[in-house]
């Protein structure tokens, strides 16, 4: 024990900085959040502790019997289950492209097609809401050449979601990207070689060889691609604004609402752990398929 214990003053000097780091920026804000959300912390308690009420899980029921949180969680859920599987999809298509030998200027591709994930939300946003404009929009401006009348894209309930899925699925999927190209690379070529010579087409590889060998990575994308679209709010905000009719409004866009609009802080703190534990439960969902699957 007196032997080693340098070694473990050592090793907690290394890890305790970031350990402090991590109680005081998150473990610290997300115990405090958890005490606001069982209060009526508002603007007025903002001004004076002393109007600070204990509401117990008031908050939670109410937020239960707001219609306009069960119209969020759905165009949440609408943004999550359609925009998830797209932006896997295309990460995982442009991967396969830029593993294979036919592919040309390999760097140049990866690198113009991880550009929109570096590039900022909002700014590129503004740029997309003028492409998608109804009028002076370069879209309807093409779409106008092939005869076709213009769209209000992110004016007509019916458009504006598949718009904004359509924006985060080119902003977000070359991050994807570059973890399926790194783990493409991981595969042995002895394994497709041997599929070849026993007669395998290049379908037959990608099903038994291709997708068996990304699965853990597959998970891990999922798991990360579906907590990032649980908390869509930046594309709304710039481009609809939550509308037309709160066909764009979010579960993190009620929050803030609530949060930063109407300071109901206690009630924005419930919002905050009501997604946290949707994303733990369908996270643990994903777990329990991909145990049962074999992925891990």
């Amino acid at each position: 024990m007196k032997r080693h214990l340098p070694i473990r003053v050592a090793a907690w000097g290394f890890v305790g900085p970031a350990l402090l780091s991590i109680a005081a920026f998150f473990v610290l804000p997300v115990l405090a959040a958890l005490a606001l959300s069982v209060t009526d912390f508002d603007l007025y308690a903002l001004a004076d502790l002393r109007n600070l009420r204990f509401v117990a899980l008031d908050n939670y029921l109410a937020l239960l019997h707001k219609p306009l949180f069960w119209q969020a969680l759905g165009n949440t859920a609408y943004f999550v289950v359609v925009g998830v599987p797209l932006s896997i999809v295309a990460s995982l298509a442009c991967a396969l492209l830029l593993h294979s030998k036919l592919a040309r200027f390999k760097p140049f591709f990866r690198t113009a097609l991880f550009a929109p994930v570096v590039t900022t939300v909002v700014a590129v946003a503004v740029i997309w809401r003028y492409l998608f404009h109804v009028r002076y929009g370069l879209l309807n401006y093409g779409l106008g050449g092939l005869g076709i009348g213009p769209i209000d894209w992110l004016g007509d309930p019916h458009w504006s979601m598949p718009t904004i899925i359509l924006f985060a699925v080119w902003k977000n999927f070359g991050y994807n990207m570059i973890i399926f190209l790194a783990s493409l690379q991981s595969v042995p070529e002895d394994l497709y070689e041997a599929a070849r010579i026993d007669g395998a087409n290049a379908v037959e590889q990608f099903w038994h060889i291709t997708l068996p060998m990304l699965g853990p990575t597959l998970l891990m994308v999922s798991i990360m691609t579906m907590a990032g679209y649980f908390q869509m709010f930046a594309e709304p905000y710039v481009m609809t604004q939550g509308g037309p009719l709160q066909s764009t409004y979010s579960v993190l866009y009620l929050m803030y609402d609530e949060g930063f609009k109407w300071w109901n802080l206690g009630f924005a703190s419930s919002v905050a752990f009501v997604l946290f534990a949707m994303m733990l439960v369908l996270t643990h969902g994903l777990l329990w398929f991909a145990r049962r699957k074999g992925a891990l």
